[in-house]
């Protein structure tokens, strides 16, 4: 600033003053259209980005064609870059090495000699050792180059010029995908099928006005150079290519291999698509290490050329498909894949667009490229016709064209005012050799004439008919169905349709828990937590002051607890879930929505298939199947409906035919269990009534065995029900005092819940 020179209009010295939020819209907006233009997203018509549209150019002009000598990619880079695109040599080779890896591309575009990465994740080696050519793919994009098929601008520098876009004679936006992240917008495409997009193509060209329905008959979801299993939903798929936007779920692809003596591994062949192998394998030891895949006890990385991952389960009783699920659920042998198809359409305006104007715009720029081949090659023919009808007027007047260029001083003059010749034409004759002035010669212009003047009607027809036009670009749509059909190696479809899984998530759930045996220890305030190992004495266990044991039980880790409280609501608790034993738990308030005044009353492992028989604290119940009291949520199941003062007092197995009662005013009552419905919800039935007072306890037994009760000294009595006719009755009557020998405390003695 102090070297600067002010004019004395001038005070600022120059600078001009800017809201400083008009020049971030306006810079930020121009590098955002920068970003979205000339590098994230791909032209709609090609497939391409215009780094990897350079990439191809100038393997072209370097002469890397299919079946020539290979180059150094060092050497296409520089040119890349000194020509084209002024960026960094090592984001232009990446772009080139991904052009050449079949596990990233479906149709490679180059043809990659060296160490181009591989599956695992590992990086090409440096440019200087690897060497390149393009591919017959690659030649169908840059066909008709020359032939004036595209528009081309200059460079960054001026010095030379560029294609716009390729002339795209394969459908590669879909065939290779794309993915790309610009300024406000992203783009995430994957490959499909090229004979299932030829065959969409063909039909729509067919029938215009084709649905996406239709269309999804052909292609029928994407096509991943690594295979895998789609098991998406079809009509997700077909919802997915009538917006552009959605996403593909692909699995790994395995098989059980027979061991012998019953025992057997799954192998995993395939993977999905964009997933690092060695990543991948790291993950799941991880996992087993943390012992997250209880049915897996080893995994083993036996690939060589191909992909071949090796699981060893626990054991050979494992279910071969609820471990492989397991694995689905936290491993990346499961990913889905997104689809976003934010193209440049018509290449300017970046849009969301769905399958059928991807194709219809493809079509409609290889029509664009057909008529501009078309008028180019008419172009050449007028050329030539005009110069072989030249040479037959030469012939017809052979010996006075002879005679005027020896002794005419401007004999170009002379002839194009003698035969009415144009300038071209005049300059042809006198460029002829007289070798051309044999008879045979004349004999091949006439036939190379009516050759070339039966090509341009054609075209001159051609162009003149929109349906020739279509039937044309019909036909070379076919031949690159016939190129790269299900019958070819490249061509046939590698990823596979699927049906989703068989496996409840539930049991998949269930199968991710390790199991190991555990004893629940519940205290009277309400405070949970699960111990290692079944503990045999409770009477060392700690609870915090003022507290003590409501219930301790043996369990494992796998289970599922249930919780019954006093408003009838049942809530479920994974035993893997629960605080550790060190201390003294945490409140089941905090671990499930347990309402302000209620209380847990029953505590107990959930046995699927058991019927439990539940009553409230006036005497009323019901049977319940046991599956039916398990709660996905932690707002629990309300079971049975009770309003207070009124609670849910207690639930027991109901594991016999008869059902024994006695309230807390020391009435015993026996009736038949089958006399108590079955509910999954409700009030229930009365099952005894009380004058006042409430439910003490209860038990189902079996009339076979007889009623059994535990007095608090530990002694065991059993009454036949011969010697308990006295106390059996209908359901909802009263009952009596109860025969000598029962517990004062009014309890049959432990549940057996």
């Amino acid at each position: 600033m102090g070297n600067e020179t002010r004019r004395p209009d001038d005070p600022a010295g120059g600078i001009e003053p800017v809201n400083l939020r008009s020049a971030l819209e306006e810079r930020y907006l121009a590098y955002a259209l920068s970003t979205i233009m000339h590098r994230a997203l791909p032209d709609v018509r090609d497939g391409l980005k215009p780094v990897h549209r350079r990439v191809l150019y100038a393997m072209r002009l370097l002469r890397l064609d299919p079946g020539q000598g290979f180059k150094k990619c060092a050497r296409v880079v520089g040119d890349v870059i000194g020509k084209y695109h002024p960026h960094g040599d090592q984001s232009v080779y990446d772009a080139l090495v991904r052009l050449a890896q079949d596990f990233a591309q479906r149709y490679p575009l180059v043809d990659g000699q060296g160490n181009f990465g591989n599956i695992d994740g590992d990086n090409a080696a440096a440019m200087r050792y690897t060497e390149a050519r393009l591919t017959e793919v690659a030649g169908l994009l840059l066909e008709g180059l020359d032939q004036d098929a595209v528009d081309f601008r200059e460079t960054y520098d001026g010095e030379e010029k560029e294609p716009i876009v390729l002339p795209g004679a394969f459908p590669n936006l879909l065939a290779n995908g794309s993915s790309g992240i610009a300024v406000g917008m992203a783009t995430s495409i994957p490959p499909h099928n090229a004979a299932e997009l030829c065959d969409a193509a063909m039909h729509l060209i067919d029938d215009p006005e084709a649905t996406v329905e239709k269309l999804v008959e052909f292609v029928r979801g994407p096509d991943f150079p690594t295979g895998g299993i789609l098991i998406e939903e079809p009509a997700s798929i077909t919802e997915a290519y009538r917006t552009g936007r959605g996403g593909f779920r692909v699995r790994a692809r395995w098989s059980i291999e027979d061991l012998g003596r019953g025992t057997w591994v799954a192998v995993i062949t395939e993977i999905p698509y964009q997933v690092q192998k060695a990543r991948l394998i790291e993950k799941i030891a991880e996992l087993l290490q943390a012992k997250r895949l209880p049915l897996v006890a080893d995994v083993r990385d036996e690939s060589a050329e191909d992909v071949r991952i090796v699981l060893e389960p626990r054991s050979r009783t494992v279910d071969a498909n609820l471990m492989m699920e397991s694995m689905f659920k936290l491993t990346e042998l499961e990913t889905r894949f997104p689809l976003n198809m934010n193209v440049l359409s018509r290449g300017q305006v970046p849009n969301v667009i769905g399958l059928r104007q991807v194709l219809k715009e493809w079509l409609a720029h290889r029509r664009e490229v057909l008529q501009r081949r078309s008028r180019f090659r008419l172009e050449q023919i007028l050329r030539r016709l005009e110069i072989l009808e030249g040479y037959l007027v030469a012939y017809l007047n052979l010996d006075e064209v002879i005679r005027i260029i020896r002794e005419e001083d401007e004999p170009k003059a002379v002839m194009m005012a003698r035969w009415s010749l144009t300038d071209t034409q005049a300059e042809a004759i006198l460029n002829m050799r007289l070798r051309s002035l044999r008879k045979l010669e004349e004999i091949e212009i006439r036939g190379e004439h009516d050759k070339l003047s039966a090509e341009r009607a054609d075209i001159e027809a051609l162009l003149a008919s929109d349906g020739k036009q279509w039937a044309a670009v019909r036909w070379e749509i076919g031949e690159v169905r016939a190129q790269f059909g299900p019958e070819t190696e490249l061509g046939r479809r590698r990823t596979t349709l699927g049906d989703r899984p068989v496996h409840d998530v539930g049991d998949v759930a269930q199968a991710l828990i390790e199991r190991e045996p555990i004893t629940v220890v519940v205290s009277q305030k309400g405070w949970i937590r699960a111990m290692k190992g079944h503990v045999a004495d409770m009477g060392t266990l700690t609870f915090k002051a003022g507290d003590s044991l409501k219930t301790a039980f043996h369990a494992e880790t796998t289970d599922k607890i249930l919780v019954l409280a006093t408003n009838g609501k049942v809530f479920t608790l994974g035993a893997d879930r629960l605080p550790g034993g060190r201390g003294t738990g945490e409140p089941l308030r905090l671990m499930v929505d347990l309402e302000e005044g209620a209380d847990a009353v029953e505590v107990f492992v959930h046995k699927p298939g058991r019927r439990l028989l539940i009553a409230s604290s006036d005497g009323y119940g019901f049977l319940v199947d046991e599956t039916d009291l398990v709660a996905t949520t932690r707002k629990g199941r309300q079971v049975l409906n009770v309003s207070a003062p009124v609670e849910a007092r207690i639930a027991v197995p109901a594991e016999g035919d008869h059902v024994a009662m006695i309230g807390e005013n020391r009435k015993l009552l026996l009736f038949p269990l089958d006399q108590v419905p079955e509910m999954a919800r409700g009030k229930g039935v009365r099952l005894q009534r009380y004058k006042d007072g409430s439910v003490a306890d209860m038990r189902v037994f079996s009339g076979v065995v007889g009623l059994t009760w535990t007095t608090s000294a530990g002694s065991t009595y059993v009454r036949s029900l011969a010697e308990l006719a006295d106390w059996i009755s209908e359901r909802g009557t009263a009952g009596r005092l109860p025969p000598s020998g029962f517990p004062k405390s009014n309890r049959f003695g432990p549940r057996g819940l």
